[in-house]
């Protein structure tokens, strides 16, 4: 039986929605509006709600080259397969480039699939097509379809309330660029947390309230709201006021829960496991996201962007950019590292089967590599003038990482022509990729279907099926 949900962009849209109720903390909590708190949709019949599965989603923006990484090309000709040597890894057959010796120590620990492939070749496409399954290949400002994100979010919603105290979907400095809840509406995209979390000062705001007067006076503020509303709820002919309480309830339960503030708190982890992570912002971006996924969030992206990627702060890695072997170099020791602790820990710590991590970026680098002069100076790009190698956008193959979900692991699913040029075993594509990650959250992605802003029902899934290597 199809899975049908209506459309909530009429409630939820708008500068005043639940991302933004959540955020604003003691002052916007007091003076949110009622038409504001009115877009908010209901979630329905409260029910228990046991920990469920969970994803985690390293995403590398820009997208990474697969020849200098996963699917190195070391009998291919010189201008395609680059300086890097090649290593074994703990799966036989498998090598990797010689930037990434302690993923390849944990390779037993994930499948690497080598053969996806999408057919948009700018950014903010690519993007939208692996992440929301949007074929269009010309490039938007805003995505049209709502990301598997907020999809999952709007799901789970949807299926009842949850005592657990944290937010089903959070971003630890997330994918934002090209990415989006599109008709869903803001109350369905992340609860987002910036900044560097490696840095002593860091915090998260609005959350854990610990002074009691302050939460005697929200608690004062909350019912006063609710015998005000008594009277507006005699007209609510759509039913949408019940959805006053329960989200009024899930800001006050996370201002003033002390676990929330817990969940949030890398202080309170052993410095060796930090250290394991990397002392940088990478590495306790990730370490944060293992520890809010084992407190219950659904769905944690986190975007492994800014200073450690290189001069231009993204994997984008054109000649114009960077010099792409120095930017690979300059970031492979941060990435590395993170990334092993990551798949490492969720091992070690028992979420495995509940915990499905993939690492990923929109596509691969073009194999050939070609010169340009530097636009700038920095790390990892010469001086503007100076002609330096790049590789640029290539969405004809790449490859990602899947670790946890109770899947068989220590094997490599796909591969590549001699020159990485095209996926041609196995192929992959967006469709496959978006129904492997419904799949692991238990939602239906071949009966499900959301209202778009017109009202039509729209396929979580236009096409693809689960790929069987990658189900646990």
């Amino acid at each position: 039986m199809s899975q049908f949900f209506g459309s909530v962009s009429r409630y939820c849209a708008g500068p005043e929605a639940r991302r933004d109720f959540l955020r604003l903390g003691l002052a916007g909590f007091t003076s949110l509006s009622f038409p504001g708190l009115l877009r908010l949709r209901a979630e329905g019949t409260p029910t228990p709600e046991r920990k469920k599965n969970a994803v985690i989603m390293v995403w590398k923006p820009g997208g990474c080259s697969h020849i200098d990484t996963y699917d190195p090309k070391p009998d291919a000709p010189s201008e395609y397969r680059g300086p890097f040597a090649t290593i074994e890894t703990k799966v036989p057959g498998l090598r990797f480039s010689e930037l990434l010796p302690r993923q390849a120590a944990i390779a037993d620990k994930f499948t690497v699939l080598r053969s996806m492939r999408q057919s948009a070749g700018g950014h903010p496409a690519g993007s939208m097509q692996l992440l929301s399954g949007d074929p269009d290949t010309r490039d938007k400002n805003k995505p049209r379809l709502p990301d598997w994100m907020s999809v999952a979010n709007y799901v789970r919603a949807g299926a009842g309330s949850r005592d657990n105290p944290l937010p089903r979907y959070v971003g630890v400095n997330p994918p934002t660029n090209y990415t989006g809840s599109a008709y869903l509406g803001d109350a369905y995209a992340p609860f987002v947390v910036s900044g560097d979390p490696n840095k002593p000062e860091f915090t998260v705001p609005n959350i854990g309230l610990s002074d009691q007067s302050q939460v005697r006076h929200l608690q004062r503020r909350q019912t006063l709201r609710q015998n005000l509303d008594t009277m507006e709820r005699a007209f609510d002919r759509a039913g949408e006021l019940a959805a006053l309480d329960e989200f009024e309830s899930q800001a006050m339960t996370l201002l003033t829960n002390p676990k929330t503030k817990e969940a949030f708190d890398l202080s309170q982890e052993d410095p060796a496991t930090r250290d394991r992570y990397g002392r940088n912002t990478w590495g306790q971006q990730l370490l944060l996201a293992r520890r809010l996924v084992e407190a219950g969030v659904d769905v944690l992206t986190s975007s492994l962007h800014g200073p450690l990627c290189g001069r231009v702060s993204n994997w984008d890695d054109h000649a114009v950019n960077h010099h792409v072997f120095d930017a690979l170099r300059f970031r492979a020791d941060a990435y590395d590292q993170a990334v092993t602790a990551l798949i490492e820990d969720i091992y070690e710590r028992g979420l495995d089967e509940r915990v499905l991590v993939v690492v990923t970026g929109e596509f691969g680098r073009t194999p050939k590599i070609n010169y340009q002069p530097s636009t700038g100076a920095g790390n990892a790009s010469a001086p503007a003038g100076t002609k330096q190698p790049g590789r640029d956008h290539w969405p004809r193959a790449f490859s990602n990482l899947w670790a946890g979900g109770g899947i068989e692991t220590g094997r490599f699913i796909g591969a590549t022509d001699a020159k990485g040029e095209d996926s041609i075993e196995r192929v992959c594509g967006p469709g496959d990729f978006l129904a492997t990650i419904y799949h692991h959250l238990g939602i239906d992605y071949k009966n499900t279907f959301i209202e778009d802003f017109n009202g039509r029902p729209t396929p979580i899934v236009d096409h693809g099926e689960a790929i069987p290597e990658l189900i646990g």
